[in-house]
């Protein structure tokens, strides 16, 4: 019985976890570890120059500001960002009239695009818990 019981319980765990980082995560591919997240700043802040229009703190410049709780484009999961950064902002679409090309107009990976987005939920994250 015993046996039977930690077998369930470890079942139970291993269901289980995969589907709560899945939750946590903001949608569906799960949860952006801290490693994602840092690999998503430096790709902001190098070769993704997005730090050029949204700002070294993502606070806005000549694109809106990433660190608020309004989301202008989409509802702010991390999938939706990575879906908005590959293919960009057309200047129809823009609510400033200014458009971003896909990937910023850089040449970043899609693993890159998925980190720099786990990076901008964070940003956006940290300005809601204070």
């Amino acid at each position: 019985m015993r046996a039977r019981m930690i077998f369930l319980t470890s079942a139970f765990l291993v269901l289980a976890v995969p589907v709560y980082g899945q939750a946590a995560g903001g949608g569906g591919t799960g949860a952006a570890t801290p490693a994602m997240i840092a690999r998503g700043d430096t790709v902001f802040h190098g070769q993704g120059n997005c730090y050029a229009c949204h700002g070294s703190k993502g606070e806005g410049l000549v694109g809106p500001s990433l660190i608020d709780a309004e989301w202008i484009h989409s509802k702010g999961t991390v999938e939706e960002i990575a879906a908005q950064v590959a293919k960009g902002i057309p200047k129809e679409e823009a609510k400033s009239g200014i458009p971003m090309p896909p990937k910023g107009g850089s040449t970043i990976s899609d693993d890159d695009v998925k980190a720099v987005a786990a990076y901008v939920h964070s940003l956006s994250q940290k300005k809601q818990g204070s």
